[in-house]
């Protein structure tokens, strides 16, 4: 195996599609006045983006109008930056397609949280570097050259309820 390749971003992005092609939360980032902010959110990976759904006048995204570097980690070790953009509505025709995936990807909560009336957006975070893992290789990913380096990797961190 070469350790940074073509070929290792492929099975890095199929990895990150089968972990996160679904419901997944992690820890968000912003910063505003070089301060962070963290907080736990709902992700789903699609298209080599993740996508948030959430109202248009949370901290978090007056905090990614102003800079929109991001950073997500998830209790497991998978990690990644990037840059946010509000997409806008999800009644905007432009985004009927992520809008269904959200729908069924957050099915417990999409309509019981969220009221399409009110003033709600779509962020896509698009990464430009990451870290996932998988049977016992971690891969350290460019998104924005398609690269990825591999290496041996074992997750030892104890995880805690609290």
């Amino acid at each position: 195996m070469k350790n940074l390749s073509f070929e290792n971003y492929k099975k890095a992005l199929s990895i990150t599609n089968e972990l996160f092609q679904k419901d997944y939360q992690f820890a968000m980032a912003t910063t505003a006045n070089h301060i962070p902010s963290l907080r736990f959110v709902d992700t789903y990976f699609y298209d080599g983006a993740f996508y948030i759904l959430t109202y248009e006048n949370t901290n978090k995204v007056k905090e990614i109008n102003v800079n929109p570097q991001v950073a997500l980690c998830s209790r497991k070790g998978y990690a990644f930056h990037g840059k946010a953009v509000n997409i806008g509505h999800p009644l905007l025709p432009e985004n009927s397609e992520i809008k269904n995936k959200l729908i069924v990807a957050f099915k417990q909560f999409y309509f019981k949280h969220y009221n399409e009336n009110d003033p709600i957006c779509i962020l896509k975070i698009m990464p430009e570097n990451g870290f996932v893992y998988k049977d016992g290789i971690g891969y350290k990913i460019d998104f924005v050259n398609k690269t990825a380096f591999a290496e041996p990797f074992t997750f030892n961190t104890i995880l805690t309820e609290e």
